[in-house]
């Protein structure tokens, strides 16, 4: 461990506190491997601490009126957006993502946050009058308690202000637990949201793996629980937290597919589909890497491959490169076993990135671009979601055949097609069984004022992030039935009323 590295603090009752851990992760540089930065594992007592507090300022936080909640939102929106590349320098040293994909990755937290600031509107609630004779009935949006957050290392800008800005906007109170892997951005969200004017003990932050998680998960004063990370962590985020009397909503793993019909412009998608494979060095959970060309789409394919061949990863600060390092060696090896896996099995290798080497940077987490051809549904790198910058391409002979291959596919977070049939789109925006679908688009995340909706085994729960679907995850509805009998009214000692 280098001795000059960082220690990341935890943020408990409105402060930051050096914890009192016995066991630090390291942070480190992914280019470089470089110690950057040493995250603790929280003691349980200090978990325990920061759900107290955020249970203690609940209370208080959530009789404040909602306009004085947005303009918090507004204040930290704009906080945001004065530090936004300070924000993405931070992430792209713990990530190793280029600095333009870093900002991406600030800016779309940032959208959130605006939404965030738009609460009075979202938390208006329902009348009805005479639903009897002299009856009314109308329904409150009220918070639900202290909540929580579990962050992967892919988006540690964007994924965090997913959670917590809308959670707290609605009147919870939030313990955030980022990446062990990349603390540092989250950290100074927190700063930053804090110089915004958030009382203390509205917030907290603890670090650590699974053991903080689970006293997360288990703890009776935790009424919701938002989780982003693999499938197998979600399944057990969700069953543990459901287990407890919890809601939670689990954001798991994805294969994406991209369809290409033979009408589709050439250049178009080309240039789509690479960006959308291996940016961010495909370690996002809606990259595309499944490519399904229908018809004489298949023709395009060795053009696809040049292109990809030229594509070059680099550091951070490199203007010229396309995606950064993978986050770990580990992550690099996997990476590696799966391509390889893939050549055994008979695929076609067309672009090999396995032996990528970046000058200046030997000790970097580089794989280069890979584009495998004649890949089929029995293949492990079809069926496992790689994590890497590898696209896979599946020939078909009818758009029917593509949408009973992204059918039959257990992931449905994203898909894409390109056409220039309205017919065609709008029969597979119909038909396809994925929650977010892209129309001559290939990466369809949606806007804030909408929800993310991964479907199948990308997404464990009933109510998914931010737009309308997150304010009903965060919070309780009340109903309420009146009657007023009418009554006698004393307006002074000279007159009386008498309602008839």
């Amino acid at each position: 461990m280098a001795s000059n590295s960082k220690k990341v603090k935890l943020f408990i009752d409105g402060e930051f506190v050096e914890s009192q851990a016995t066991q630090y992760i390291p942070v480190t540089n992914p280019a470089t491997q470089e110690v950057i930065a040493e995250v603790p594992c929280a003691t349980q007592a200090e978990v325990e601490q920061a759900i107290a507090s955020a249970k203690a300022a609940f209370k208080t936080w959530r009789e404040v009126p909602v306009p004085e909640r947005a303009r918090v939102m507004m204040r930290y929106q704009a906080l945001l957006k004065e530090h936004h590349d300070e924000i993405a320098e931070i992430l792209a040293l713990e990530t190793g993502k280029t600095f333009d994909d870093a900002k991406g990755d600030v800016w779309r937290g940032i959208e959130v946050v605006e939404q965030a600031a738009n609460i009075p509107a979202l938390m208006m609630g329902e009348t009805a009058e005479n639903v009897a004779r002299g009856i009314d009935t109308y329904s409150y949006i009220q918070p639900l308690g202290v909540c929580a957050g579990i962050t992967p290392f892919n988006f540690p800008a964007m994924i965090p202000l997913w959670m917590f800005p809308m959670a707290i906007a609605c009147g919870n109170t939030f313990i955030l637990k980022p990446s062990e892997q990349d603390p540092l951005t989250p950290t100074r969200l927190v700063e930053l949201f804090e110089q915004a004017g958030a009382p203390k003990g509205v917030l907290q932050v603890v670090h650590g793996g699974k053991e903080q998680v689970d006293i997360l998960l288990k703890d009776k004063d935790v009424k919701a629980l938002s989780f982003v990370g693999s499938v197998p962590v979600a399944e057990y985020i969700y069953r543990t937290g459901t287990e407890h009397l919890k809601r939670v909503q689990a954001f798991a793993g994805a294969k994406n597919h991209s369809v290409i019909m033979p009408d589709a412009n050439k250049q178009t998608v080309i240039n789509n589909l690479v960006g959308a494979s291996v940016g961010a060095a495909g370690q996002r959970c809606m990259a595309i890497s499944v490519a399904v060309f229908v018809g004489k789409s298949k023709e395009w394919i060795p053009e696809l491959a040049e292109q990809l061949a030229k594509v070059q990863p680099g550091a951070w600060d490199n203007k010229d490169a396309a995606y950064g390092p993978l986050i770990s060696p580990q992550a690099k090896q996997r990476v590696i076993s799966l391509i390889e896996q893939g050549k055994k099995e008979g695929a076609e290798c067309l672009v090999d990135g396995t032996n990528c080497v970046v000058e200046g940077y030997p000790d970097g987490n580089w794989v280069g671009p890979t584009f495998f051809s004649k890949v089929t549904p029995e293949m492990t790198i079809y069926q496992q979601e790689i994590f890497g910058p590898v696209l896979c391409a599946v020939e078909v002979e009818t758009l029917e055949e593509a949408i009973a291959l992204v059918n039959a596919n257990p992931f449905g977070n994203g898909t894409s097609i390109f056409t220039a049939n309205g017919a065609a789109a709008r029969k597979y925006q119909h038909e396809i069984e994925v929650g977010q679908v892209g129309i001559n688009i290939p990466i369809p995340v949606p806007l804030p004022f909408f929800s993310f909706t991964g479907w199948k085994n990308s997404f464990f729960g009933d109510l998914h992030a931010y737009g309308k679907q997150a304010i009903r995850f965060y919070t309780e509805t009340k109903t309420i039935t009146a009657r007023w009998p009418e009554s006698e009214i004393d307006n002074g000692p000279n007159m009386t009323i008498k309602l008839q």
